[in-house]
């Protein structure tokens, strides 16, 4: 049995860390949510185990971080249902040429490069029992993913939804997203059919089967919530009970078919009605306790897996320093070059380089994943997770200095905002409760 006493500490502890230094980051014109990063690091044995290492194992004991992760996965399935549900691929095609170039580069140009920085990167820090193909493919899609809710709260801090940049930013990321999520699924499904006495054709075929009857069946199904919210302007408990419970037997699904609970998650956010208003009320329905609750959790229990102590010597730090090189030259320098070969101004391509160069919150996702797996070993997760925090925190600074004021406002279009479904109330404008 947990200890009650112990758990509702460490949540205490946890959400009080998270808010303060969120509070400092927004001083520093950052999104809350980065702070909300680094505070999770900092309760870890980077900081805290580091300085106070008795203090640290009783605030945190080993015997207590199951339930912890438990919480904070209970956290990340409802967010990736909310990170899915604000997601309209549609949207890809009506900004254009520069977002369909952009949003493939932006996925080719970083992935291509994480293989080959893999090829030197196997053999000093893999595991033996890791495929090389396997650690190459996870390097590439945890380079190539962009952190769409981050990325949406930027934009909407700097009311920039509604500019030419924000409107093809949101659209390449929403691609990126969904895409680094197939390219994830793939690898997470070849990882476990070695381990596993299921044919990998069985698995992938009843996969198949899973995404047709969802977006085939079950997503004529769900815009019965659409049409009742359209009569009545509100959801009813259970509805709202019906929709939680769809959520959670998806992730389940996608569990049992050898993937991950986030997938099914993700999956039914992306298949739900893309009403602007209805995807409004689910947000705000939903992501109160998620955000303010449950994700910082998720935060703390990456920083507990992180130890930026075992990237230790000049040969490491070297490493480290070469994955935030090619991450960084990957996404901004591709996404920078494709945007400006479609026809952009430079310093607008390069402004939504930056922009599409904001990691977050979905690569600490895939970074947890990676390391559950066991494709990549804590040294190596710790230096994807310094990657992370660099590469999205650089991005409000970049962003000031490559697009001034007046460049990000002009040509705003207000009707593309109206378009766009709002981000997580965490990654977007606003400093309410659950911001």
């Amino acid at each position: 049995m947990p200890n009650l006493f112990t758990l509702v500490l460490q949540i205490a502890v946890v959400l009080a860390a998270c808010r303060g230094v969120g509070a400092l980051f927004r001083k520093l014109q950052q999104p809350r949510v980065v702070g909300e990063m680094f505070a999770g690091i900092m309760l870890g044995p980077s900081l805290l185990g580091w300085i106070a290492p008795h203090f640290s194992a009783y605030l945190f004991p080993v015997s207590s971080l199951g339930f912890l992760n438990a919480l904070s996965q209970i956290g990340v399935i409802v967010f990736m249902f909310l990170v899915g549900l604000g997601i309209n691929p549609r949207e890809l095609k009506k900004q254009g040429h520069a977002a369909v170039l952009t949003s493939h580069v932006s996925i080719t140009a970083p992935f291509v490069l994480a293989a080959f920085l893999a090829l030197y990167l196997y053999p000093r820090l893999a595991d033996d029992s890791v495929a090389f193909t396997s650690f190459a493919l996870f390097m590439g899609a945890a380079m190539s993913i962009t952190a769409f809710p981050v990325l949406a709260r930027i934009l909407s801090e700097r009311n920039m939804l509604g500019s030419r940049l924000g409107t093809v930013a949101i659209a390449c990321a929403a691609v990126d997203d969904a895409t680094g999520w197939c390219i994830l699924a793939y690898i997470v499904v070849l990882i476990r059919s070695a381990h596993s006495t299921t044919s990998i054709w069985l698995t992938l075929g009843g996969i198949m089967v899973f995404g047709l009857v969802m977006i085939y069946g079950v997503r004529r199904l769900l815009r019965g919530y659409e049409r009742v919210y359209r009569d009545t302007g509100a959801l009813s408990e259970n509805l709202m009970a019906l929709m939680l419970l769809l959520v959670l037997v998806s992730a389940l699904c996608t569990e049992w078919l050898g993937i991950h609970l986030l997938f099914g998650a993700f999956l039914m956010g992306a298949i739900m009605p893309k009403q602007r208003h209805f995807v409004r009320y689910v947000l705000d329905r939903f992501e109160t306790i998620t955000v303010t609750l449950l994700l910082p959790l998720f935060f703390a229990f990456t920083g507990l897996r992180t130890n930026i102590g075992l990237v230790k010597g000049q040969e490491m730090w070297m490493y480290c320093g070469l994955i935030i090189l090619v991450a960084t030259v990957g996404k901004l320098g591709g996404s920078t070059l494709a945007s400006w070969v479609s026809g952009m101004p430079l310093r607008e391509a390069a402004g939504l380089g930056t922009l599409m160069n904001t990691r977050g919150l979905m690569e600490l996702v895939i970074l947890n994943i990676g390391l559950d797996i066991k494709i990549i070993s804590p040294a190596l997760f710790s230096m994807m997770v310094i990657m992370a925090l660099v590469t999205t925190f650089m991005t409000t600074p970049l962003l000031n200095l490559i697009c001034p004021k007046e460049l990000r406002e002009s040509g705003a279009d207000k009707t593309a905002a109206e378009r766009i479904p709002a981000p997580p109330v965490s990654l977007r404008e606003g400093e309410s409760s659950a911001a």
